[in-house]
């Protein structure tokens, strides 16, 4: 195990060349320059890399980076090449709260994705990191045992919830039209957050657009760049204008003025302007919050509680828990791979509906 207190820390991800330490004799060879006709190329595969994945990883790969070199910074540790000890020692120092700016142990999924994150790094710098090295395998499984906890979820809107939301929003502002229709659409289409905002009028209108919207007599067809690929999802209208997620878009758009560039934008104003920007995808997750709050959805909780319990997922969990269908079309709308994962976000909808106790004879 190689150590070095005036190491040089790399740099944020994303570069796609080795990056050397500053002791000279663990240094990376760096490798010749490109030709400079090349230049053109080498900027569409470093946007190659970062469209394989989405910003919100980018940043949380970033993040973990920087907290691993902090530690190693302090430790007086080399972060390149990666030492399988030092990164179970790492590991063990998440889970003990040992790591400086953490007030409290990490738990085991942020432990999860800082592992994931630090084999993605010093996979972008061509020194891969073997997770399954008994270092760090035997260090997880112990943390694993340890320290797990049944998985938190977020709290599932239901229909009628949805509606008690909508209650909630001025209808006589651009702002309040919007967060209408983001909510309808988020809710009947089971779409993330990214995914809503991410929506473009047309196809190919932005750069940083994932997906577009076609209406259509029938409903609304939605077609996304998600986690697993292109899909698509069909929203339909619904029994009434006031809780349809196609009129209130339509709604929307239109007095909004909106034909060209992203579906959903910043409005100013005191609610009557609308800017060309994006929406950041928190911004869905403080609608949802924030209008659960106002309806008095959970009420039986207290107010700390209750902040804690919504999110944007909230949406996708609800249509999910809610629509009475074959399993198929569920999965297929939200865009899992697996019937597992889709059974993850039906909160409690399936619960007792076959009792084995009964068919059992008792």
């Amino acid at each position: 195990m190689t150590t070095d207190k005036n190491q040089t820390v790399p740099p944020e991800v994303g570069s796609p060349a080795p990056l050397p330490v500053a002791n000279e004799a663990s240094a990376t060879e760096q490798p010749a320059a490109f030709p400079a006709h090349l230049d053109g190329l080498a900027d569409r595969a470093r946007g190659y890399v970062e469209a394989a994945s989405s910003a919100n990883t980018r940043r949380a790969y970033a993040s973990d980076w920087k907290h691993f070199s902090a530690w190693c910074r302090r430790q007086s540790l080399s972060l390149l090449p990666p030492e399988p000890q030092i990164v179970g020692l790492y590991v063990t120092a998440c889970a003990s709260g040992a790591v400086g700016g953490d007030r409290k142990p990490n738990s085991v999924s942020t432990i999860e994705r800082r592992l994931s994150s630090l084999t993605w790094n010093y996979a972008q710098r061509g020194q891969p990191l073997d997770r399954k090295d008994r270092h760090i395998a035997t260090v997880m499984a112990g943390i694993r045992n340890s320290h797990a906890r049944p998985p938190v979820q977020k709290e599932a809107v239901m229909p009628e919830d949805i509606i008690a939301m909508l209650e909630t929003l001025d209808r006589g502002t651009l702002r309040g039209l919007r967060d209408r229709a983001m909510l309808l659409i988020g809710f009947a289409g089971g779409l993330r957050r990214s995914e809503i905002v991410g929506l473009d009028v047309k196809k190919d209108q932005t750069e940083d657009g994932r997906g577009w919207i076609e209406i259509l007599e029938k409903g609304l067809i939605v077609t996304l760049r998600g986690k697993t690929g292109w899909r698509e999802v069909e929203i339909g209208r619904g029994s009434s204008d006031a809780t349809c997620p196609v009129t209130a878009l339509d709604t929307w758009l239109s007095l909004a003025r909106i034909a060209h560039g992203p579906v959903f934008r910043r409005v100013t104003g005191q609610g009557k302007a609308v800017g060309a920007d994006r929406l950041n995808d928190q911004e869905v997750a403080r609608l949802v919050k924030r209008a659960a709050l106002a309806a008095g959805v959970r009420g039986d909780l207290t107010e700390g509680e209750r902040a804690l319990k919504f999110s944007g997922h909230s949406l996708r969990a609800g249509l999910a828990s809610s629509a009475e269908v074959d399993e198929r079309y569920v999965q297929k709308q939200l865009g899992h791979t697996s019937a597992e994962m889709t059974r993850k976000y039906q909160r409690r909808r399936d619960r007792f509906r076959v009792n084995l106790t009964k068919a059992a004879g008792l």
